[in-house]
């Protein structure tokens, strides 16, 4: 099986985007972050699966700009989702019994 990419959608208020953005940074697994507002998609950062430190600086940045102009707004999270092993799919048919 090939991995699978899944979408997330989180409403906040600016104030939160920027701590919410490094949180779900922190957790590894994302691909890319979309940050809209009223409907419309105001920024989008790709981010590459295993890059971690100071070459998120310029994306944090961006969207702390972000943060002070926005009032409400809403991020989507575009996550890695590995395959599932055949032990995981065996030991959950067994455990479905």
């Amino acid at each position: 099986m090939s991995e699978q990419t899944v979408w997330e959608s989180v409403k906040i208020e600016s104030g939160q985007l920027l701590d919410r953005v490094r949180h779900i940074i922190r957790e590894g697994n994302v691909r890319r972050i979309r940050v809209r507002q009223n409907g419309s998609v105001v920024a989008e950062f790709p981010l590459t699966v295993g890059v971690v430190g100071t070459v998120f600086a310029p994306v944090l940045a961006a969207i702390g700009a972000l943060a002070a102009l926005l009032t409400e707004c809403s991020i989507e999270i575009e996550r890695v989702v590995p395959p599932q092993t055949a032990d995981t799919t065996e030991a959950e048919a067994v455990g479905e019994r």
